[in-house]
């Protein structure tokens, strides 16, 4: 069984983020792996662990040169290797082009299953994971609160909370899973992974090594500007009518 897990680079939740000529700055700000494709790197390596040698888990990024520094975080807790698709072509690449890159990679690597994140946390998307399914033609199983996979049977099943319960699914190899952050708790890589990691093997690939062609992002931002600082409250003075003066503000605010 072949598991790859998608993963992204992205600048790091405490950073002050900000967009330069229509793109989030990437390079003034420390840059991390998402947290939550840490989850689906660990949802990963448990699979592998509970059905014993001769599974393999391969990290998946791209982006831009120091995408390389998150993957090798992935390597260190436990992957076996990693393609990192870089190119200058896909500056400015939006969701529909990031599922084209990945899905060509993953198509030509003889995967069974594929796990992703729910969504990473630069844009708050959630549509890689349905984006790379569609392209590939393969089930998808989403928003995982459980995996269990059966590779005798070729098999995924996974439970998911909903409205209305509990949810159990299951879908036959190749698959794609996007699992919650709620699935599992991420181990932090030891010192022997961090030095193993080193060594592993990390397959560098340019748009024609990956066999794709680059194209016009769909979706551009043509404008954005800083989120307004927050103003002073209003503070109500109860002398007698302090419910009457909270009515009023509440109304005026449209919030009754």
């Amino acid at each position: 069984m072949k598991i790859a897990v998608c993963v992204k680079q992205v600048p790091d939740s405490w950073a002050e983020k900000k967009m330069v000529n229509g793109l989030l700055d990437r390079e003034g700000v420390d840059a991390v792996l998402n947290d939550l494709d840490e989850y689906a790197v660990e949802e990963a390596l448990r699979i592998v662990e509970a059905h014993g040698e001769g599974h393999t888990v391969t990290v998946i990024s791209m982006g831009p040169e120091r995408t390389s520094e998150a993957v090798r975080k992935a390597l260190s807790m436990g992957a076996d290797d990693a393609i990192v698709i870089t190119d200058a072509g896909l500056v400015g690449a939006d969701a529909l082009m990031t599922s084209k890159v990945l899905a060509s990679v993953i198509s030509s690597g003889g995967f069974d299953v594929v796990l992703c994140g729910t969504e990473s946390t630069d844009a708050r998307m959630s549509v890689v994971p349905a984006m790379l399914s569609q392209r590939l033609g393969w089930a998808q199983l989403t928003f995982a609160g459980s995996v269990v996979v059966d590779p005798a049977a070729s098999e995924v099943t996974i439970t998911r909370v909903t409205e209305d319960g509990v949810d159990t699914m299951k879908a036959k190899f190749p698959v794609v899973i996007s699992v919650i952050e709620k699935i599992n708790e991420p181990r932090y890589p030891s010192f022997k992974g961090i030095m193993a990691a080193k060594k592993k093997t990390m397959d560098i690939r340019s748009l024609a090594t990956a066999g794709v062609t680059s194209e016009s992002a769909w979706s551009t931002v043509t404008d954005s500007s800083l989120r307004p600082a927050r103003s002073a409250g209003v503070k109500v003075i109860d002398e007698g009518k302090g419910g009457e003066a909270l009515v009023s503000y509440l109304a005026e605010k449209k919030l009754i």
